[in-house]
């Protein structure tokens, strides 16, 4: 069969708003592209510097590599590479805040939901590899324009021969193999940019990062991940997860149910009620993850959850970021909640070890700082009673005191990897709540999922 559509009444290519551009397969070709970003970044920041020196003016080297200019040059190249380079753009989006200009929080937010597809023939060319040249017998109808394009995949929306009614996310080309070498790339960007000091060993957590990317770019491993979810939530009726369907499922290309949902910052305009029931599901359901089911899905980003104004029910997707966490992990952040909660430090010190932190060398005035940022982070935990997660500011002082420990002189502690990809899904649900302006009892909740479990 033709590699372009034969069957034009069944096999549709209705736009969908999303735009095109192919994709760099080759580590030559991505190593260019990220040449051409350094490359357009600097020339950017000469150009700009010498400008605000005619000018009278002197500007530091961040507020440079950070201008409106350079924000939309970085999302143009990510956008278009996808894949481990595109992550780290949306990490940024999603840490960042009030740290970086507003302009530039507004343009790397564009990554979170906005990466652009594969031309046509990019796409096609997939099918193909997967499926053979006939890939089209197989399917009543086929939307060759996806409904959503993201970092490692895009989705399309088809109905099968037999009747179903899927959603297949199907992975870029050169995904796999180019992990490690973007990594290793943007790295060195961060550390030609200067934004981060010469001191900060970045090689564990970088390390952590290719091995966390590469499980997310077997689309096998999150298809099990999935069926794991299903297990432990069983009939919930607060959440619903799509049903993975094996027999069109590979690595590459992930089949599941089509479920309908709308995006979840979209029920900002809804009710009190509903806004405050969706973060107290959330919630309870991070509880559950970290301390019944010991297996938590850690990407933060809000386009791994929808809503179904219809059923009420939270719809979760992308399970590639799963991680398993070990009794020792799970019963150290039992430990350390419930110590947060009563105010007890010595407590939330021999949790942290137990944890892992503190296996560096530290001073006591900076342990001592490490622990008040562990107490702040548990404020909501600690508020007896509802907590308005509008009328708080609660991420900020998260972000300065940890942004001055950080920039301490002479002191950068690496949090196990654990630690870190587990307060990024807290950090998310915290940004979640206050964008919904949800009012939510985490003292109650905690209890609630926490107290028949043995110390």
């Amino acid at each position: 069969m033709s590699s372009k559509p034969s069957h034009p009444h069944n096999l549709t290519n209705t736009q969908s708003g999303i735009q095109a551009a192919r994709i760099p397969t080759s580590r030559l070709s991505r190593l260019s592209k990220m040449g051409q970003l350094v490359g357009g970044v600097a020339g950017s920041m000469l150009a700009q510097g010498s400008k605000q020196l005619l000018q009278g003016q002197r500007p530091t080297a961040k507020e440079l590599l950070l201008s409106v200019q350079n924000a939309k040059r970085l999302a143009e190249h990510l956008s278009q590479m996808r894949g481990a380079a595109m992550k780290v753009g949306q990490l940024l989006s999603m840490d960042a805040g009030d740290l970086i200009p507003e302009e530039l929080t507004l343009v790397l937010a564009k990554l979170r939901s906005e990466a652009k597809s594969m031309p046509l023939n990019q796409l096609v060319g997939e099918l193909e590899a997967s499926w053979g040249k006939d890939w089209q017998a197989q399917f009543q109808r086929f939307s060759f324009y996806p409904i959503a394009a993201a970092s490692i995949g895009q989705v399309h929306e088809t109905h099968t021969q037999d009747g179903r009614h899927l959603a297949l996310k199907i992975q870029y080309p050169g995904i796999r193999t180019s992990i490690d070498s973007d990594v290793d790339n943007l790295a060195s960007l961060l550390r030609l940019s200067r934004l981060i000091p010469k001191s900060v060993n970045l090689d564990p957590i970088l390390q952590e990062a290719k091995l966390q990317l590469h499980a997310e770019a077997n689309y096998l491993y999150e298809a099990d991940c999935l069926k794991l979810y299903q297990q432990h939530l069983g009939q919930d009726p607060h959440f619903t997860l799509p049903k993975v369907h094996d027999d069109l499922s590979s690595e590459t290309i992930l089949a599941m149910d089509f479920v309908e949902g709308v995006a979840i910052e979209s029920r900002v305009h809804a009710s009190q009620v509903e806004r405050d029931l969706i973060m107290q599901q959330l919630f309870k359901l991070l509880f559950k993850e970290m301390f019944v089911f010991q297996l938590v899905q850690t990407d933060p980003n809000f386009a791994n959850y929808q809503f179904n104004p219809k059923t009420q029910r939270i719809v979760l997707l992308d399970f590639g970021a799963t991680r398993s966490y070990s009794d020792s992990i799970s019963q150290g952040y039992l430990k350390l909640m419930r110590a947060a909660q009563h105010g007890d430090l010595k407590g939330v010190e021999a949790a942290a070890e137990q944890i892992g932190f503190f296996s560096q060398t530290i001073l006591p005035s900076q342990k001592a700082a490490v622990l008040d940022l562990f107490m702040l982070a548990c404020e909501p935990l600690r508020h007896a009673g509802t907590f308005d997660f509008v009328q708080t500011d609660l991420a900020q002082r998260i972000k300065d005191q940890g942004m001055a420990l950080s920039l301490e002189q002479d002191y950068w502690h690496t949090p196990p990897a654990d630690a870190l990809f587990f307060h990024r899904k807290l950090g998310g649900l915290y940004l979640l709540a206050a964008k919904l302006k949800a009012r939510v009892n985490l003292q109650a909740l905690f209890l609630e999922v926490t107290e028949p479990l043995a110390d």
